[in-house]
């Protein structure tokens, strides 16, 4: 490989287009929920296993524990969707744009549901909605109509 072709952005002849542009900017809310995630749920873990005990032991305390285990549970299984969406996207899979519009949809439902479902203040629950929202006006339309997507996906 030429070294002009490195410095250019130009993918090797016979390969598929690499991902550039606005499709890392389009990505980079997965990342930064990828990375601020992983020790959310680390101390979500450690925090569960060392209060198990004084959680469990009454009525009120066990159910408060099982809303512990629930969003433990939550946000492991959004980990996990995330981490699938992004290596769907650094192997160029053609099924990235589809999954990456449902995991921009998970986000808002997840927001949504903060929202309605929380004992927190509206001002917060909104401020915790707006990044999805924002990530979901911006990234779908982009993702299904961009050239530069429709040609960067498109291995099986």
């Amino acid at each position: 490989m030429a070294v002009r072709d490195l410095n250019a952005g130009h993918a090797p002849a016979g390969s598929p287009p690499r991902i550039g542009g606005w499709v890392w900017v389009a990505t980079a809310s997965p990342w930064g929920g990828l990375f601020s995630a992983s020790p959310f749920i680390i101390i979500f873990l450690l925090a569960l296993v060392n209060h198990w005990d004084a959680l469990s032991q009454s009525a009120q305390h066990s159910m408060f524990g099982l809303q512990w285990l629930a969003s433990l549970l939550t946000a492991a299984a959004m980990w996990c969707f995330t981490f699938w969406t992004l290596r769907l996207m650094l192997r160029r899979s053609l099924r990235f744009p589809k999954i990456f519009i449902l995991w921009l949809l998970a986000g808002v439902l997840l927001a949504l549901k903060a929202f309605a479902f929380s004992p927190i203040t509206d001002q917060l629950a909104l401020h915790q909605l707006y990044w999805p929202l924002l990530a979901a006006a911006l990234g779908v339309p982009y993702i299904k109509r961009s050239q530069r997507v429709k040609h960067t996906f498109i291995q099986p």
